[in-house]
């Protein structure tokens, strides 16, 4: 479960822990869905979610392996108004998951996997 007193950097290395091969990153403003980013990430990791909504008291995300990165994303929209990008390793590189944005966060874990080894 995402609280909206949990740091961003809490949450980004606890969504690491539970998928190794995947990262996740925010924004100030949400991207259109399906978008690649032309935003800067997000530099206030030291920062609560609920400190970016205005007059949010409490709220939560449950992520779960079988939800999509699309839906991740909606979440995190419509919850906290932050823009979220889940990057998937590929080798020594990170790769945005904008045109597999409809598969899981098990299947873009599995997939990075396979291309790190």
């Amino acid at each position: 479960m995402v609280y909206a007193h949990r740091k961003i950097s809490a949450v980004k290395e606890e969504f690491n822990t539970v998928f190794p091969y995947l990262k996740l990153e925010f924004f100030l403003k949400p991207n259109l869905p399906n978008s690649a980013s032309t935003l800067k990430f997000l530099k206030y990791d030291s920062k609560t979610l609920g400190e970016f909504k205005e007059d949010l008291l409490e709220a939560e995300i449950c992520i779960n392996p079988s939800m999509t990165v699309e839906n991740l994303d909606q979440k995190f929209r419509d919850t906290y108004g932050l823009g979220v990008l889940v990057y998937r390793k590929s080798g020594k590189a990170w790769l945005e998951t904008t045109l597999t944005h409809n598969w899981t966060l098990e299947e873009q874990n599995k997939q990075g996997e396979e291309l790190s080894n």
